[in-house]
């Protein structure tokens, strides 16, 4: 993979010259060019590596620039969410928080289908009791207010605020969105992600998990355990407007769209998925910082984010896609310096 790029600029020399294919060419230095390219290269995979990485996809108009597959590395808590090997020798993974940008095309498909109106209250579709709030306060939490995690509830189900009124990144409320999605359409969760979203996009290493016993306390028991490559055709199919591998749509571009809208609440978030470009951003921890998600990437980036550094970016103007799987990365400033990496490469 990495030698890509010099190859290229072999063939590239034996055109210029008019040589027959099979002629010698005596082998040149690399150009100034090239050979900044192969360092800047060299700097984001070792940079990549050295920061707990399991798998590292680049895409760029549709075609792979990079794809690395790592071991596991000695950590009790990754290994926690590890299901095993491809036969790629990729990792099988439990995704994380990652899987609430899964869901969220999930319920666009089932807004499609008019299954689901995002409009009206969570309650119609689950029945009533579901939260501690008064029916009042209940009836007037709306499926959107899932997706934008601006419900108003605790991770405890308890009132606190107005629906719509402030973001909380609440992953036991987002779970909710699973019961409203299998009670809408009558199927279950395997099922549906099957027929509706994994098939036509030809994600052949993606499924639904009951987690186990050490991640049962975080309010939401099933993950997604995936592949980088399956999580990358996933952003190949959002990159191409709804459209799956098999050349079927998925999604309207319209649901598509209103997924990325910025919520009131937080101009870094839409629906289940986060988004860069805002003038400041609440993080998922509550702190309010000035700025976009990721500085050095282009503003329109939106991005499925997951505990351990789970990352899929998706980058429209530049029709790239980026997967990172792995343990958690030791910076701090992790998406920034992959980002500063990644820029001189891709430019």
């Amino acid at each position: 993979m990495r030698h890509i790029l010099a190859a290229a600029t072999a063939i590239f020399a034996v055109i210029l010259t008019g040589l027959a294919p099979n002629t010698p060419v005596a082998s040149a230095p690399a150009t100034a060019p090239e050979a900044t390219m192969n360092e800047a290269m060299e700097d984001l995979l070792s940079y990549v590596q050295g920061q707990n990485t399991t798998g590292f996809i680049v895409m760029r108009g549709g075609e792979t620039l990079v794809e690395e597959n790592w071991p596991a590395p000695e950590n009790p808590l990754f290994k926690i969410f590890l299901y095993g090997e491809t036969e790629s020798g990729a990792l099988f993974e439990d995704v994380a928080s990652q899987q609430k940008s899964f869901i969220a095309v999930l319920v666009g498909i089932a807004v499609d289908k008019g299954l689901i109106d995002v409009e009206k209250p969570v309650s119609d579709y689950i029945g009533a009791g579901w939260s501690k709030a008064t029916p009042a306060q209940e009836q007037d939490i709306k499926v959107i207010n899932i997706l934008n995690m601006n419900s108003g509830l605790d991770d405890k189900f308890a009132y606190e605020a107005p629906s719509g009124s402030r973001f909380v990144y609440n992953t036991p409320v987002y779970a909710i969105s699973k019961n409203i999605l299998t009670a809408a359409s009558g199927l279950a969760l395997e099922e549906m992600t099957r027929d509706w979203l994994t098939t036509p996009a030809r994600m052949t290493e993606t499924d639904w998990r009951q987690r186990p016993a050490a991640l049962a306390n975080v309010g939401n028991p099933t993950g997604l355990v995936t592949s980088p490559r399956d999580t990358a055709r996933f952003g190949q199919m959002i990159l191409k407007g709804g459209i799956g591998a098999d050349g079927h749509r998925v999604i309207s571009e319209e649901s598509l769209q209103a997924m990325f809208e910025r919520s009131a609440t937080n101009p870094a978030y839409g629906r289940l998925w986060w988004l860069n470009g805002g003038e400041y951003r609440i993080a998922a921890r509550g702190a309010r910082e000035d700025g976009s998600l990721v500085p050095s990437a282009p503003a329109d980036l939106v991005a499925a984010l997951g505990f351990l550094d789970r990352r899929l970016y998706i980058v429209p103007s530049m029709d790239v896609v980026v997967v990172r799987t792995g343990a958690d990365a030791p910076d701090a400033d992790f998406d920034e310096q992959l980002w500063r990496r990644l820029m001189r490469v891709l430019n």
